[in-house]
């Protein structure tokens, strides 16, 4: 099966923590293109994994909608999440979900199981699915016999298994290191070419980001800008995108005082103090953590 169109419209997602409410996306709208491999980018806390798992079906929406080819996945009962999980979408996770105790082949036979294949088509599609990844001749080992770069690649090969349209890597290369990064994300590049998959990758290193056809950056729950892989190669983009964390860090410290002054002054609850205290401090997190990241200490 090729890849599937995905529009993404007015995306709302709001977590309730007591009577505090935080929320992580704020009417998010993005598409992509059948076939395309979009990579999305931002500090961390501003959305990413949370809009990749109402992609995928493994959280819903507060408000918006998202469609995914001819499914309206917004709208779908818990039950028939399920059934789009395993047809529809193949889930690539920064943390390896090997079981341990299978190999490599069994792992990869697994969501055919779950979907009910016969014996031998399953048989006959891990060998294909194998050969995709490099890996036939692993077929036999278990999960700690191989290497962290093979373990994301048989997990790429599972993600395929039921042949679903669109692959959603969130993090995919985090734990490995430069030469298995190159390996993997080779190879995803190579299912999306060769079988015409949607890939849409979560990533925090601009290396593996550049990689895609387009390259999405979210903030504060929102798309803020739509980048070409040779506008992340700019050494004057990576300035300006440090600039611009440090501006944004000021401004959260600017609001957190303001908020206790008006708290002192009355002109706020103690709800609304605490909602927005909390969300003012996740953030200020998130900015200072990518900073660390990049290797900017503050």
């Amino acid at each position: 099966m090729k890849g599937a169109e995905i529009t993404v419209k007015d995306l709302i997602k709001v977590y309730r923590l007591g009577k505090v409410e935080v929320q992580a996306l704020r009417g998010l709208s993005m598409s992509v293109k059948e076939g395309e491999v979009v990579s999305i980018i931002g500090p961390s806390g501003s959305g990413k994994t949370t809009l990749l798992n109402i992609i995928g079906g493994l959280d819903t929406a507060t408000a918006g909608s998202i469609v995914v080819g001819d499914t309206q996945v917004t709208a779908l009962s818990t039950s028939q999440l399920v059934d789009y999980r395993r047809k529809t979408v193949g889930h690539i996770f920064q943390t390896l979900n090997l079981i341990p105790t299978l190999t490599a082949a069994e792992n990869v036979e697994l969501p055919m199981i779950a979907m009910g294949a016969g014996r031998s088509k399953r048989k006959e599609r891990v060998q294909e699915l194998l050969e995709i990844v490099g890996l036939t001749q692993r077929a036999h080992h278990k999960p700690d016999e191989l290497s962290g770069g093979e373990q994301q690649r048989i997990t790429m090969a599972a993600s395929l298994a039921n042949d679903a349209p669109v692959i959603l890597a969130d993090e995919p290369t985090g734990e490995l290191d430069t030469t298995n990064v190159k390996v993997v994300v080779d190879y995803l590049l190579k299912i999306s070419r060769e079988l015409g998959k949607t890939i849409v990758m979560v990533t925090h290193d601009p290396n593996v980001a550049r990689q895609g056809d387009r390259i999405l950056r979210i903030e504060d729950g929102a798309i803020k800008a739509a980048l070409t892989p040779a506008q992340i190669l700019e050494p004057t983009a990576a300035i300006s995108y440090v600039d611009q964390l440090k501006s944004r860090l000021t401004d959260m410290d600017a609001q957190l005082e303001k908020l206790d002054q008006d708290f002192r002054a009355d002109k706020i609850s103690g709800d609304e103090y605490a909602e927005q205290r909390l969300r003012l401090k996740q953030t200020k997190a998130g900015l200072l953590d990518e900073l660390h990241r990049m290797g900017v200490v503050i």
